[in-house]
């Protein structure tokens, strides 16, 4: 008996914003993405605690260019198919489709390059998982209506939806609503489009923000079923689960309510009502959601089929307010765990908590999963071939794909692909760096955005390929 499916979809991911570049090219307008730079400010712009709308003087935005898949995408997928990808997980850049967000005719240029793009995947026999928006949002919806604060995102996000089902039925069967939604909470401006006023009830306007991006996602499932009975709609959160510090009753209740954090939106999305700790907690907080009896029959009635997520690492937390320590380099920081190592930017490896994670999302919802991010971010060193030896994250990756088989063939998880973040080299999302890097494929760019562009095979692009072509028996 094989642990993985037969049609198990192996693959990579990639996000627009940290891949396409080509940021003004064939009128794609200006996003919240583009606008955060590498440096010190970048985590204070993407809290929304420091307000950027455009570029500034003295900053690099990495964003502008990346790797500039936008122009090399055909050499990328071809690299990707040979590797064996069944699937690749990709998103949609708003702004090539809408530019400014609330047009009503969409951009034929942004339509045409997505369209080649699938094209170029079927011609390999790579099925396309999208994410509709993955941190994405023009600048101009968050100018003039405020983000996802205002409701009336909710008829452009609809829009930029019909028009994405419509256009690319057949090339497209699996769709993501949102990335990492639960961002919103740690990192408002790059989740929502949100910025904070002085004085203003911050968490009031996350959860406002919250509920209309929990009805978007309902819609796009209605209208993605609508469109084409074949489509599969997933959910997408930043997962890991938490452990108590210690075994006293108040660090395990201190788990239990971060995780409930991280599973609200989830919860909401795949059981279709929100969570009575969720209400509690407003209602201890004084933060009053606005919502219509039609949302809420919305959310109850479109829930999504599937549940996706990226895993990094577990998290800790505890109810002493004494134990402090935390991990470094993750807008998802923890408490430490003393009993795990770390990557060389303070992210801790946890190879069983991935399969603690699958069984707790599957216990807790009984619905397919999909793995669409799970990698390690180095600093890797090519010799004068360029080839990078990258033993560290095939040792990674190896010890997250048998902590997966343990949990398909012990425990009944069920699970329907696994993408590995950063499937070639790109812009960290966290700290803006190319330095950072995830991917099987090497790209000549650093920091400063210097290099030629070059992509380079690391050791690791052909033990993945055998890793796919033994359906994930070889990982030797």
């Amino acid at each position: 008996m094989t642990r993985f499916p037969k049609n198990f979809l192996w693959g990579g991911a990639t996000a627009a914003n940290q891949c396409e570049g080509a940021y003004n090219v064939d009128g794609r307008g200006l996003a919240n993405v583009d606008v955060v730079p590498v440096g010190e400010e970048r985590l204070a712009i993407i809290t929304g605690q420091r307000k950027m709308v455009d570029f500034e003087e003295g900053y690099f935005y990495p964003a502008k260019d990346s790797i500039d898949m936008y122009h090399h995408y055909k050499e990328d997928i071809a690299l990707f198919a040979e590797m064996g990808f069944k699937t690749y997980r990709l998103s949609i850049a708003w702004t090539r489709i809408f530019p400014k967000g609330d047009e009503v005719e969409p951009n034929e240029k942004g339509l045409e390059f997505y369209e080649k793009l699938f094209k170029e995947c079927h011609k390999y026999g790579i099925e396309p998982l999208v994410t509709i928006t993955h941190f994405d949002c023009p600048m101009h919806l968050i100018e003039e209506y405020g983000g996802w604060r205002n409701r009336k995102m909710l008829v452009f996000y609809e829009r930029l939806c019909r028009t994405l089902f419509a256009r690319y039925k057949g090339l497209v069967r699996y769709w993501l609503t949102f990335n990492e939604i639960n961002m919103i909470l740690h990192a408002p401006f790059m989740g929502a489009g949100l910025y904070f006023e002085e004085g203003e009830n911050q968490e009031q306007v996350k959860y406002q923000a919250a509920h209309h991006e929990l009805v978007a996602s309902a819609i796009a499932t209605k209208i993605a079923h609508e469109i084409d009975p074949e489509n599969k709609v997933g959910c997408m959160l930043a997962a890991g689960q938490y452990y108590p510090n210690t075994s006293h009753p108040r660090d395990y209740w201190a788990a239990l309510q971060e995780d409930r954090e991280n599973y609200f939106f989830i919860d909401v999305q795949a059981r279709g009502t929100y969570p009575n700790y969720a209400k509690k907690k407003w209602e201890r907080l004084g933060i009053d959601v606005k919502m219509t009896d039609e949302d809420l029959d919305l959310l109850r009635a479109y829930t999504v089929d599937f549940i996706s997520f990226s895993y990094y690492s577990s998290r800790v937390a505890s109810g002493d307010p004494e134990v402090q320590e935390k991990t470094e380099g993750n807008i998802f920081a923890s408490l430490k765990n003393p009993y795990l190592e770390s990557s060389e930017w303070g992210w801790q490896i946890d190879p069983l908590g991935l399969r603690i994670t699958l069984n707790a999302i599957w216990d807790r919802y009984q619905k397919p999963m999909f793995i669409v991010e799970n990698g390690l971010g180095a600093i890797d060193k090519p010799d004068e071939t360029g080839h990078v030896a990258d033993d560290y994250r095939i040792d990674y990756l190896r010890k997250h794909i048998a902590a997966m088989k343990d949990a398909i063939l012990e425990d009944g998880v069920e699970l329907l692909g696994y993408t590995t973040w950063g499937c070639i080299d790109l812009v960290s999302a966290g700290t803006g760096e190319m330095k950072k890097r995830y991917g099987f494929i090497y790209v000549d760019r650093d920091n400063e955005g210097r290099g030629s562009l070059k992509r380079f095979k690391k050791k690791s692009f052909d033990w993945y390929k055998q890793v796919i072509a033994s359906n994930g028996e070889d990982l030797d």
